[in-house]
């Protein structure tokens, strides 16, 4: 990343790793930290590995950059104990801690960007309904590769690792969030053009 116009990426880059580095520091669960990291890094290593050939905006980087540490901070803590999700919890009465369901949100809001430019280059004519789509779908392959994982990895971190908090729907709830992240990207994005 020693290109010109490299900054915005290189930086981007920095920042997550330092919190990356400073989060895997005692997480509350190894076991749960490291299967919610695998995807997290193997996106870092893509993105690095093919920025030379596919360089995306200042601002998708930045937004995929504010999504990984959302993540980061959720595979840390656990999701269902990230402490900002418990004091919204306890300052709404909520019932329980709503921390994964703002990361499912953020991740159609702050993957869209990316998934557009993308997009657009394959297929110009596309480009504004195909990343909300392809968002929705990742949502929910994430949420069967989820499950399959807690079931077959490691049983006994399952439920921390999927994080359902006694709700039966939230593999639902997750997608439907990722899905209205996506639609309001793209609606955001049409109007700034």
């Amino acid at each position: 990343m020693t290109t010109r116009g490299a900054f915005v990426p290189a930086a981007c880059l920095f920042v997550y790793l330092a919190a990356w580095i400073g989060l895997a520091i005692e997480p509350r669960s190894r076991a749960t930290w490291a299967l919610e990291n695998v995807l997290s890094l193997a996106a870092v290593i893509t993105l690095v590995a093919t920025h030379r050939r596919f360089r995306f905006s200042d601002r998708a980087y930045v937004e995929a950059t504010a999504l990984l540490l959302l993540h980061t901070v959720g595979s840390h803590y656990e999701y269902s104990h990230v402490p900002a999700g418990d004091w919204l919890r306890d300052a709404l009465a909520l019932s329980r801690n709503h921390y994964d369901r703002l990361v499912h949100f953020a991740f159609g809001l702050l993957a869209h960007r990316g998934c557009a430019e993308l997009t657009r280059r394959a297929s110009p004519a596309a480009w504004r309904v195909v990343p909300v789509a392809i968002l929705v779908a990742v949502s929910a392959l994430y949420e069967i590769v989820e499950w399959l994982v807690a079931v077959t990895v490691d049983p006994a971190a399952g439920t921390a690792f999927v994080g359902v908090q006694g709700d039966p729907w939230d593999a639902q709830k997750d997608m439907t969030l990722a899905a209205l992240g996506a639609v309001a990207a793209a609606i955001a994005q049409r109007r700034a053009e």
